[in-house]
């Protein structure tokens, strides 16, 4: 670190500031909503409609951000923070926010603790990935331990979103909005619990892939692009279903689906212990 501070990578960190004031647009909008919410509720819907895009958004934002700065080999600890800062606004501030207005405020009693709950262990999963990061950063960029906020914050938005689909007349969630209830409160538990998460970082400009595969992803993407109302919920729900599965994979198994390096050393697990030289 050079004297006059650290050195801000303009790329990487304009994708965060991007991350950061998208979640607070759908803040904005989020207390927008909450104001219209007695006096004209199809208003109050159309606000928390345009959150859940901005949270969305940010996800993208999110994603973008550390690809740049590993494909310029500028990740950086200024980088790691600044990420980390607007994380909790976009994917921690802002979707508790969006569920306690929802539903939560119904239980005044409850719903405050329910959605600081969610806010917490959100705060406290970027802490501990900061941590492990500082002692072990190519350990740590390969897999996540807990579920990660963005993906925790886009679950919720898209859920929230394939449910306004379902009542696109009324813009309305009606009764399914008690699974955000009991989502928020499980997602989470997730991001502080130790279930490992593939962070498909190794995933860049020069990963190669066969025809086949090549064929699938562009499928997924399509289909994801047309069908944008539920598709990206099912996307989020195999991603947290993936990780309760991954420990009875073998190694082999989960090379292939989280496209790692094939010259990449495996983590040692009780499951995968290293393998042992030749003698």
């Amino acid at each position: 670190m050079s004297e006059d501070g650290p050195k801000i990578y303009l790329l990487p960190n304009l994708m965060t500031a991007g991350n950061l004031i998208c979640g607070f647009a759908a803040v904005l909008k989020i207390l927008e909503g909450a104001l219209q919410q007695s006096v004209d509720p199809a208003l109050a819907s159309a606000s928390f409609y345009y959150a859940i895009w901005l949270i969305l958004g940010a996800c993208i934002f999110d994603m973008l951000d550390g690809r740049l700065a590993r494909l310029g080999g500028h990740e950086s600890e200024f980088g790691r923070e600044f990420d980390s800062i607007a994380d909790i606004v976009s994917f921690g501030v802002a979707p508790a926010l969006m569920v306690y207005r929802v539903v939560l405020h119904e239980f005044p009693n409850i719903g405050w603790i329910v959605a600081s709950f969610y806010l917490v262990c959100g705060a406290l999963r970027l802490a501990r990935f900061n941590c492990l990061a500082a002692m072990d950063s190519k350990k740590a960029n390969s897999e996540f331990k807990g579920f990660p906020i963005p993906a925790a914050a886009g679950l919720i938005a898209s859920l929230t979103l394939f449910m306004l689909w379902l009542d696109k007349e009324q813009r309305d969630i009606g009764n399914g909005k008690w699974v955000l209830f009991l989502l928020m409160i499980f997602l989470a538990c997730m991001m502080f619990s130790g279930f490992r998460y593939p962070s498909f970082k190794s995933i860049n400009w020069r990963t190669t892939r066969s025809l086949p595969r090549f064929i699938v992803i562009l499928a997924i993407l399509l289909t994801t692009a047309v069908y944008y109302q539920w598709m990206p919920a099912v996307l989020f729900i195999v991603y947290l279903l993936y990780g309760f599965l991954r420990p009875f994979l073998s190694h082999r198994m989960k090379r292939e689906i989280e496209e790692e390096d094939e010259d990449e050393e495996p983590v040692s697990t009780p499951e995968n212990p290293p393998s042992q030289p030749p003698v």
